[in-house]
């Protein structure tokens, strides 16, 4: 009779932390940070979304700081300070003004990888974006480089799964994710 209830014990002991593996288990989730605003960078960013929205079952992308200008509407203006005119006067006005990281000569070889990207058939950035979109991937906007910066919501593109965010909903979403990147 002991052993039953020594038995039955341990039985419920497994079940107990069976149900804590599943209450801690990672979300079927990919949690991106996307800091830099380097075309190339963007790409393998959105490439790489795009491809875990097809594997995954959520993706979010945080950016911050440098990332940002590439989310920012060319056509759309706010009232800013001057330090936030100089920021948008040194930084990219959208993603079509972004740079290569690496032997961008003046845009050359930007124009270079789009015509090879062109050839080779490869979605541009404002497809993958598009895609991205598409496929339900959330973008979330640090608010703490918006202010920064001197962006604001209004001057975003519009996408149907963008908002603003701090930190902490980046660090909560990647807590529960099965991976996690910063680019």
């Amino acid at each position: 009779m002991a052993d039953i209830k020594e038995l039955e014990a341990q039985v419920a002991a497994l079940k107990a932390d069976v149900e804590t593996l599943k209450a801690n288990a990672p979300e079927d989730k990919l949690s991106m940070v996307v800091m830099s605003g380097d075309l190339d960078k963007l790409l393998a960013s959105f490439i790489i979304a795009t491809g875990a929205a097809a594997m995954f079952e959520k993706v979010v992308m945080f950016f911050t700081f440098w990332s940002i200008p590439a989310l920012k509407d060319p056509n759309k203006t706010v009232s800013k300070d001057a330090v936030s005119k100089m920021f948008e006067l040194m930084l990219p006005n959208g993603a079509d003004g972004t740079k290569l990281s690496q032997m961008n000569m003046g845009g050359m070889g930007k124009a270079m990888i789009q015509s090879i990207m062109k050839k080779h058939n490869v979605m541009s950035l404002g497809q993958l974006m598009k895609t991205a979109a598409d496929s339900g991937v959330q973008i979330y906007v640090c608010q703490m480089s918006m202010d920064l910066m001197g962006y604001k919501m209004e001057e975003m593109i519009d996408y149907p799964n963008l908002k603003s965010a701090g930190v902490a909903k980046f660090l909560a979403e990647a807590g529960t994710s099965k991976a996690s990147l910063f680019i």
